[in-house]
């Protein structure tokens, strides 16, 4: 299940590419937020039956605004920056919030983190430089878009970590996508002219990117982390970034130099160290 979601998850990153070239970034995040919010709403209907699917607790609506403020900043800077750069690169710089979470726990939140953490942040940094870096020590501007949305996906993920305890999973995800479709719309109304036409266009790629990729992928990364340590759910979801590379490769023709792929594999390797457990070097 946890190898689904990382799989619907990383070939996402092909139909966001693809969907720009029928509609604006903002209307399409709009747009997949929209589906998302429909197929969770329908969801919970199913499994908690039409009286309760809709009562919300305080942590709930706290957790699902504070999320959906977090997703609204984060998919929309990716949509964004996803116009300028390709799907592998775009995979694996948003796979760097692996990496700054615990850096941004242990300065909010006073966690400790480890000097395992802060070696694989410095091989992180060191991918990124290769991935992204060219002549002249700059940037592309996708990349540096994309590398904003990761900051603005860690501060999701310990806003969802600090609230999740105490609140239902589900419906804070319906919340949280639910907030992102009302931000979206207002920030496409007064940013974009979307239209009808360029929404029924994209249909495929929001399509996929609202129910498979959200919806879909949601789910089984919930069903699957009932069943998988936390710890080995992460490693799991962490080949997202592997599959956006391939499904790139594979569907779009993407092709990155040497440089680009060593700086994929210290990102990737990276990502790994961060996340396991210190308890199986013992083992």
């Amino acid at each position: 299940m946890l190898l689904g979601a990382a799989f619907v998850w990383g070939v996402a990153f092909v139909f966001q590419v693809e969907g720009m070239d029928h509609i604006t970034p903002v209307t399409f995040m709009a747009a997949r937020c929209f589906l998302a919010a429909v197929f969770l709403a329908v969801l919970l209907m199913i499994i908690r039956g039409p009286k309760n699917a809709f009562r919300f607790d305080r942590a709930t609506l706290k957790g699902g605004i504070g999320c959906g403020l977090c997703i609204t900043v984060a998919n929309n800077l990716q949509q964004i920056g996803i116009q300028y750069t390709t799907a592998g690169k775009a995979g694996f710089l948003t796979g760097l919030y692996m990496l700054l979470v615990p850096i941004f726990a242990a300065l909010i939140f006073r966690r400790r983190a480890g000097l395992k953490t802060w070696i694989a942040v410095l091989i992180g940094a060191v991918g990124m430089y290769l991935l992204c870096i060219k002549e002249g020590f700059t940037i592309e501007r996708g990349d540096s878009f994309v590398i904003c949305c990761a900051v603005v996906f860690s501060f999701h993920i310990l806003c969802a970590d600090h609230f999740a305890p105490e609140a239902d999973a589900v419906k804070m995800s319906l919340m949280q996508f639910f907030v992102a479709f009302v931000l979206s719309t207002v920030w496409a109304l007064l940013a974009e002219a979307p239209t009808f036409e360029a929404i029924w266009e994209a249909r495929v790629s929001i399509g996929y990117c609202g129910i498979v990729s959200a919806g879909v992928g949601y789910t089984l990364q919930l069903l699957g982390q009932q069943r998988t340590r936390s710890e080995a759910a992460a490693l799991i979801m962490s080949l997202e970034s592997v599959f956006a590379a391939l499904a790139g490769w594979v569907m779009l023709n993407e092709i990155m130099t040497v440089k680009e792929l060593i700086g994929c594999a210290l990102i990737f390797f990276a990502i790994i160290l961060v996340q396991i457990d210190p308890k199986l070097y013992r083992k």
